[in-house]
């Protein structure tokens, strides 16, 4: 299918539209991306669930779900994340095509409107957000974190990242921070708001049976804010790591299961040449079920509930996330250890590369397939600044090579290992 988009600016903002009738619906998402900092990453965090209570014309949620049910049951959300040192808002919507209706309507340009008005006419009270909109937003959140806590592996995944890269932005969570809640409130959230409307990248994507043309007019029309340019990300050049070997962290919380994470650096990023090669790398050691640590760690050895690897292509790191017996902290972490030795001496079958080069190229086939995957897709490129598809990444993917593979492995270096364990040996709680 095609993936060209056509670009432009509006009002200070990105706007990407690929014209398709390909989907039953058209699809739109808002990106705003921010500078991850200590001192705004809380009231960021904050800021969409506030918005998404009510706008001038819609004043609160049953408002807003109306319309949504009107819209013949359009869908929204949003959400938060980090890629790099940025902190990420996003909102999506889709709706079905107008020529799907039973009644004569742009329900295209009445989505573009809704989400327009979400972003940026919310509903105020004596000129700043309505405190008890706030208020109640700020125990969601609250909650949200709490739910981190609660979720063990997610919370040794958060905190194996928090340790290997203190004192960096990519340290914070992008939900931000509990302790800093209390001290927001209706006037400096929308002050803050103000500014992150103001000094945000912004990039608005429409996928869709729409010209450009007609897209960059309703944005237009239906996204006013003061805006002085569009700006642009500045793609992550890893850092060589920490000085004085690896960083072991041991934790302990009341848990059954250990949970052993470890934190590798990587010079290779989504836009480097080598990427297609890290994603190798990464498929054969450990993101998949045929990967070298499935099959060592938990199936051979029976170290583990469960072992995998995640390459994050936007900050220059490798995790490995794991289940294990505390008593088996040692022999696991050999081993795992052994299979990235194994990969830097190129000890992978033929078997494994086609294997993980068929599994890496139907995901990116499978992009095509939804309007946010491809979204999603086309936007790692503006974090990035490259400028692939899923067809010309399968073509790098198909030419990569053992060679590249190794290299890539002989770049990767273990930085941190952070262990989550219970009360366990009659330790004092």
């Amino acid at each position: 299918m095609n993936t060209t988009y056509v670009r432009g600016t509006v009002n200070g903002a990105r706007v990407h539209v690929l014209t398709t009738d390909r989907f039953k619906t058209d699809s739109i998402a808002v990106y705003i991306g921010f500078p991850l900092r200590p001192e705004t990453v809380t009231p960021t965090a904050l800021t969409p669930f506030v918005l998404r209570r009510g706008t001038t014309l819609h004043p609160d949620m049953k408002s807003l779900r109306e319309k949504l049910d009107d819209l013949y049951g359009a869908g929204f959300g949003f959400d938060l994340f980090k890629r790099g040192h940025y902190q990420i808002a996003q909102f999506r919507m889709d709706v079905i095509r107008s020529r799907f209706a039973s009644e004569s309507r742009h329900l295209l340009a009445e989505a573009i409107a809704y989400l327009g008005q979400l972003i940026t006419r919310p509903a105020l009270e004596n000129g700043v957000f309505r405190e008890h909109y706030v208020e109640a937003e700020k125990k969601t959140l609250e909650k949200r974190l709490e739910s981190v806590i609660n979720d063990k592996a997610r919370y040794a995944a958060e905190r194996c990242v928090e340790e290997m890269y203190r004192g960096e932005p990519y340290a914070l969570s992008p939900l931000g921070k509990r302790e800093d809640l209390a001290s927001i409130d209706a006037s400096s959230l929308y002050a803050h708001y103000l500014r992150w409307l103001e000094e945000a990248m912004i990039d608005i994507y429409i996928v869709g049976e729409t010209s450009a043309d007609e897209a960059s007019r309703l944005v237009e029309e239906h996204f006013r804010w003061n805006r002085p340019g569009c700006g642009a990300y500045i793609a992550v050049e890893p850092s060589a790591g920490r000085n004085g070997g690896v960083h072991e962290v041991t934790e302990r919380m009341d848990v059954s299961q250990g949970k052993l994470h470890l934190g590798y650096r990587t010079p290779v990023t989504y836009g480097s040449p080598d990427y297609p090669a890290a994603l190798m790398f990464n498929g054969i050691f450990g993101a998949y079920p045929h990967s070298k640590l499935f099959l060592n760690v938990r199936e051979k050895a029976s170290l583990a509930y469960y072992a995998h690897s995640r390459l994050d292509g936007h900050i220059g790191m490798m995790s490995v996330q794991s289940g294990i017996d505390p008593r088996n902290y040692e022999r696991a972490l050999g081993i795992i250890q052994d299979q990235i030795d194994a990969m830097k001496r190129g000890d992978f079958s033929d078997l494994e590369w086609n294997q993980t080069r068929a599994m890496i190229a139907n995901q990116l086939r499978e992009t095509g397939d939804s309007p946010f995957q491809l979204i999603s897709f086309d936007f790692n490129n503006v974090l990035s600044g490259s400028e692939r598809t899923p067809e010309r990444l399968i073509d790098e993917l198909m030419r990569a090579n053992r060679e590249d593979v190794m290299r890539v492995a002989g770049g990767v270096t273990l930085d941190t290992v952070y262990f989550l364990r219970g009360f366990e040996e009659g330790a004092a709680k």
